[in-house]
């Protein structure tokens, strides 16, 4: 199967698009609805099915039939959902492999959704061909994160929550964050450069990818990050990484 759905749940949107595996790029244009308020799983649920009916896929609009991958912002083990910081507190103990497949009546994957993200550049995108320690960073609602070595994924990290100056790094870095707080992309830079600098304290890694909305925008800012000794680039695939990643979880589950 070259085409499968992936679709990438997020704190304020729902995005997904089928995906071409062979070229780890989007076969059709991306659909987004805004993520339901307050964000509970079965309101969620409902837009991952309007998003999925919006393409013509195997077994009809409304059934899509074959496999499709979910990410989710938070920590997925199993398909359960273990935690839920950027949405709401009802999805922790869920199976959403279970609810999500019961209602789009096919087989789900779901994955957190920095991996996702993280998988499909670096099999895609600016971590293909690297070795060593890669950490992907997502910045959007909240900050997610995908640490590899040497190519292997260390799942659901999170360290958007990790304790910086006294609070969550991400209630001072992610890209809402910049938003909330009114700053222009170089005035948020070293917000991104203290982050950074604390995880490579931790991790060492080789390469930074930046990814998330902020991909788009990265001439305005990554010229302004100092006092990092690993390369900082950001993610090719841009905000559609999550989207890919998902599908490339779903084709590769053995179901």
């Amino acid at each position: 199967m070259n085409t499968i759905l992936g679709v990438d749940i997020g704190g304020s949107g729902i995005k997904g698009a089928p995906v071409d595996l062979a070229l780890g790029d989007l076969a059709e244009e991306r659909f987004k609805v805004l993520t339901p308020q307050p964000a509970t799983a079965v309101a969620v649920a409902a837009e991952v099915r309007q998003v999925a009916g919006h393409f013509d896929l195997p077994g009809g609009p409304d059934l899509p039939g074959a496999p499709v991958g979910v990410t989710f912002p938070g920590v997925v083990t199993n398909g359960t959902i273990r935690t839920a910081a950027n949405v709401d507190k009802s999805w922790i103990g869920v199976n959403a492999e279970e609810l999500l497949g019961d209602t789009l009546h096919c087989p789900v994957t779901v994955l957190n959704d920095a991996d996702a993200a993280g998988i499909a550049e670096m099999t895609f995108g600016a971590g293909r061909d690297r070795y060593g320690t890669v950490l992907l960073l997502t910045f959007g609602t909240g900050i997610g994160s995908a640490l590899f070595s040497n190519r292997q994924l260390v799942p659901n990290t999170e360290l958007g929550h990790l304790e910086l100056n006294g609070c969550e790094a991400e209630s001072h870095t992610s890209a809402k964050a910049r938003e909330d707080a009114g700053l222009s992309w170089k005035e948020w830079a070293p917000r991104v450069a203290e982050y950074l600098a604390y995880l490579e304290m931790l991790f060492s890694p080789e390469l930074f990818i930046i990814g998330g909305g902020v991909s788009r925008k990265a001439d305005r800012f990554l010229d302004a990050i100092h006092g990092v000794r690993a390369e900082v680039v950001p993610a090719q695939l841009q905000n559609n990484a999550g989207i890919v990643g998902a599908a490339m979880a779903a084709a590769s589950r053995k179901v």
